[in-house]
């Protein structure tokens, strides 16, 4: 059992604090996505040469793309890994199930709170989300590095939990169940375009986390959201984007406010809309 035990949502004092403890781990899980201004096409592009140009002290790049996705022969873009593939690729970034562990990226959370859920699915639970990421952290001119810590491998066993991952036919099946709440983290724009048949809008960006500043809001205003928009009084809440990533960041806030019955869709729309079986809505 780790020595600390790391809150949910972490700030940047709490973790300053900590940098020094043995058992703890900090991961840069940055992602970028790029837009091609010929094309309005977006692409995911790995955010390893910004780690490699500055990070947290001590903390490692964990890269969503390869070593945390499923790449051989994936049925989606970034499909969660099989256990045994994240397993290795945590024990490969020091991190033990005794390990305390912080997740952080410059690029408004999500991808630091993908991970968040994806340790939770795999059954580790001593882990926080930097409010703010790395833009708070560096904003705050607290200290800095460039180069590469020396990591320990770790032994990470996972005890998958597969009740927090919806697969094509849960969601299906409760469109019309009515004791699930269909969540899409997308803008209002990408929501109004097409989406799961009684699903309620609670945008990532926005609602969640605040683009200006990167951290999230606060407990009120996160009920007040997701309480319009019914989140809050279901028997269980299923979250979806456009892959999974922006869904784990409203998993995530769900958690912050005491809801812990979620799941979210991993394949979201990038496996639902390719299906001309699945139902869509519009407008």
């Amino acid at each position: 059992m780790s020595s600390i035990t790391v809150p949910a949502l972490v700030e940047t004092d709490w973790l300053e604090q900590h940098l020094l403890e043995p058992d703890l781990r900090v991961l840069d899980c940055t992602v970028f996505l790029r837009i091609d201004p010929e094309t309005g096409t977006r692409a995911a592009e790995t955010g390893r040469a910004d780690w490699e140009q500055a990070h947290i002290p001590g903390a490692a790049f964990a890269d969503l793309l390869s070593d945390l996705s499923e790449t051989d022969n994936p049925r989606f873009p970034m499909e969660m890994p099989t256990a045994e593939k994240f397993a290795a690729s945590m024990s490969a970034l020091g991190v033990s199930n005794d390990s305390a562990v912080v997740l952080y990226d410059a690029a408004g959370n999500m991808w630091a709170a993908r991970v968040w859920w994806m340790l939770r699915a795999f059954g580790f639970t001593n882990a926080g989300v930097l409010n703010g990421g790395w833009k708070k952290w560096e904003a705050e001119g607290r200290p800095t590095a460039s180069e590469a810590s020396d990591i320990i491998p770790g032994n990470f066993t996972p005890n998958p939990q597969p009740e927090l991952i919806a697969q094509k036919e849960d969601v299906l099946a409760s469109i019309s169940e009515g004791s699930t709440c269909i969540l899409n983290a997308l803008g209002a724009e990408d929501f109004r375009g097409g989406r799961i048949p009684s699903s309620v809008n609670v945008p990532a960006m926005g609602a969640i986390v605040d683009p200006e500043t990167a951290t999230y809001r606060s407990a009120d205003e996160l009920q007040a959201h997701f309480g319009e928009a019914g989140a809050t009084d279901h028997e269980k809440v299923i979250t979806y984007c456009g892959g999974g990533i922006a869904a784990s960041s409203a998993a995530f806030a769900l958690h912050l406010i005491g809801v812990n019955n979620v799941a979210v869709y991993d394949g979201s729309m990038s496996e639902w809309a390719k299906d001309p079986e699945m139902p869509m809505e519009q407008g």
